[in-house]
């Protein structure tokens, strides 16, 4: 079988149900954080937009690194606009992830932002760093981004929750992602990621996401890697590792303590 057109290699990991890790892209503007994320060992990035003044240029200029590098590049969105959505695609993400999603309708139109027709309502924009900026014609070229483009809506918030079996079961949703923190504190019960909850809500997700064919992720849990071990286990296989402004300060934390320690 050939290979195809573009590959995306987080999606087919997930297709043979590995766990996959990714890291969130915060702090730095430079296209070296996706070489470093591939050192690492890092199958994904995902650049948050969401949450900090990261632009749409340097979001897409990172993206293409991780194309080069070999990793998923994925942008998490402010919002559900079709042109926030289509430039973010256009200039090298490889999916998006979608807050706020409550309800089917609302992650049916992520998927129409995401997608080219028949799926969705994406234009075409020309020649994309996916294909190299080859000139291929838009029925194959249109095609083979619409299967590499993956859609991940974040389970954040109660109404979700409630809803989850129906939005996973919207056709081109690809994951569900979990957004631990927000979802306990919509609850009441924020940072308390040993309540019964918590817990039950990975279950329910997990379940429908069986039930649909689609996978899992957990978010918010860097500081937990004995929960984050136990929800894979029970069969998430997406993992949001932590910040790059985390794993620099924790690292650069631990030498300074090292040096401040040592006897004169």
């Amino acid at each position: 079988m050939p290979d195809p057109l573009i590959r995306n290699h987080l999606r087919e990991k997930l297709a043979r149900n590995q766990v996959a890790a990714s890291m969130t892209v915060r702090a730095f503007r430079g296209i070296e954080i996706a070489r470093i994320a591939a050192t690492a060992g890092f199958d994904s990035i995902y650049v948050d937009i969401e949450h900090n003044t990261l632009g749409i240029d340097t979001a897409c200029q990172i993206c293409m690194a991780a194309l080069d590098a070999g990793i998923t590049p994925l942008v998490r969105v402010p919002g559900r606009s079709l042109d926030m959505i289509g430039r973010l695609l256009d200039g090298g993400a490889l999916g998006v992830i979608a807050p706020h999603v409550r309800t089917a309708e609302d992650a049916a139109r992520i998927v129409a932002c995401a997608k080219f027709p028949p799926l969705g309502e994406r234009g075409a924009g020309g020649p994309l760093p996916h294909l190299q900026y080859r000139t291929i014609p838009p029925a194959i070229a249109n095609a083979a981004l619409n299967a590499a483009t993956m859609v991940v809506v974040m389970i954040e918030t109660l109404a979700a929750l409630e809803n989850v079996a129906s939005i996973a079961a919207v056709p081109g949703v690809d994951l569900l992602m979990i957004g631990t923190n927000d979802l306990c504190a919509e609850r009441g019960i924020t940072g308390q990621f040993d309540d019964p909850f918590v817990h039950a809500a990975y279950e329910r997700t997990i379940a429908a996401a069986r039930a649909a064919g689609k996978h899992v992720g957990v978010g918010g849990l860097a500081g937990r890697p004995d929960l984050v071990a136990a929800f894979v286990k029970a069969g998430a296989r997406y993992v949001s590792t932590g910040t790059d402004l985390g794993f620099l300060l924790g690292a650069a934390t631990e030498k300074a303590a090292f040096v401040r320690g040592l006897a004169v």
